[in-house]
């Protein structure tokens, strides 16, 4: 198994350094953007399998588009406030789960969890 491209779209530095930090022992490249016309350039660009998504810095609307145009890459999105109803929301959107921002341990979890999922499909 060929480790996977991440794409990270974070609006809190603290939090993406965190997350950068996790994920580099997993994946082969993170690549931290500013902006959803970046994350999609991103996706596009770095053939990411995963996209890590601030639910601040982009609607449900945004995923639901993401998910139509890159339906190979798994999306991951974050919440500072995340509560069930956000989590289902997301899921209805097209992402794999809906982490609060704060759980680095949940995000990678879900990351790795969709990754080792894509790649059995891919088998």
């Amino acid at each position: 198994m060929q480790p996977l491209n991440v794409v990270l779209l974070q609006s809190d530095a603290g939090v993406a350094q965190s997350l950068v930090s996790a994920l580099s022992h997993s994946f082969r490249s993170i690549q931290q953007v500013h902006s959803l016309g970046d994350l999609r350039t991103s996706i596009a660009k770095q053939r990411a399998g995963i996209a890590i998504l601030d639910m601040e810095t982009a609607s449900l609307s945004d995923v639901e588009h993401l998910a139509r145009e890159f339906p190979g890459a798994c999306i991951v999105c974050t919440h500072r406030c995340a509560d069930e109803e956000m989590w289902a929301a997301g899921l209805n959107a097209g992402a794999v789960d809906v982490c609060p921002s704060s759980d680095t341990r949940g995000i990678l979890r879900a990351a790795l969890g969709s990754a080792s999922a894509s790649h059995s499909a891919a088998a």
